[in-house]
């Protein structure tokens, strides 16, 4: 019986259960903006500016029902998924692999520089395990890097085509600020946590990325970061289990057998 796309065993799993996953998933939307045409079609087909919150959830649960769900699931929600780039024009090979790529190069780098053990065989795993999240949007997967060597190639070779769009920098803005009910925003921690988790998730992109956005990266600005990053990540392990996972990975615990039904 198979129980998922990706096992307990794999690294996507490892990976995309941690923590460091808060932050690398920020930086992927913010990476993901600094492609002008990938940018404009999120600028014309979603409402990121009053809900980037939204945003984020909705990419966190797509990653978690494809890592976590059963394959019917996984592939249910890629096919709608699918029909949605479809009818909003904006299935364009190129620019699939631009938001593929950038959200496995910030999962990956946030994990690793948290402080999560991944040797270099495990970290070209992870991208060749993420292969399949890149298939089941309809890239080739010819076309996918599945090794670090090949993904730093990749972001050399699409560099000329990046720059930091007005649609991007206002993207940025609203992931560091968005506008929250009031309620939430003073009676609640959400959003002095989600200004530490933006602010970090800033600070760890490449600096070719941060030189795009015109954000400064003073010397000692990487070291700072990578020391910021694994103190939250140890921080976040301290809360409760039940509290920091979603519903889909403790039904796929149960279904794996990793815990009591």
């Amino acid at each position: 019986m198979v129980n998922g796309l990706f096992s307990p065993e794999s690294i996507a799993w490892r990976i995309h259960s941690d923590p460091a996953m808060l932050a690398g998933g920020i930086r992927a939307l913010l990476q993901q903006a600094l492609h002008p045409d990938a940018m404009d079609g999120v600028a014309k087909n979603s409402n990121f500016r009053e809900d980037a919150w939204g945003r984020l959830q909705r990419t966190g649960d797509y990653v978690s029902t494809l890592t976590f769900g059963t394959v019917e699931e996984a592939n249910g929600l890629a096919s709608r998924v699918r029909s949605v780039h479809s009818k909003l024009g904006v299935d364009v090979p190129t620019l699939l692999l631009w938001v593929h790529m950038s959200m496995v190069d910030s999962f990956l780098d946030c994990a690793v520089r948290s402080g999560m053990a991944l040797t270099d065989n495990e970290q070209d795993q992870y991208l060749k395990e993420m292969v399949t999240f890149a298939t089941l949007v309809g890239i080739s997967q010819e076309k996918v890097p599945s090794t670090r060597e090949e993904m730093t190639k990749y972001f050399q070779e699409i560099a000329p085509q990046l720059r930091a769009s007005d649609d991007a920098k206002r993207a940025a803005l609203f992931l560091t600020i968005p506008p929250l009910p009031n309620v939430v925003r003073f009676a609640t921690p959400a959003a002095p946590m989600w200004a530490t988790l933006s602010t970090l998730a800033g600070s760890s992109l490449p600096l070719w990325a941060r030189k795009l956005y015109g954000w400064p990266s003073l010397p000692g600005h990487v070291v700072a970061t990578n020391i910021a990053l694994r103190t939250t990540r140890s921080t976040l392990m301290l809360l409760p289990q039940s509290l920091m996972e979603p519903p889909i990975l403790k039904e796929a615990k149960k279904r794996w057998g990793l815990v009591s039904a």
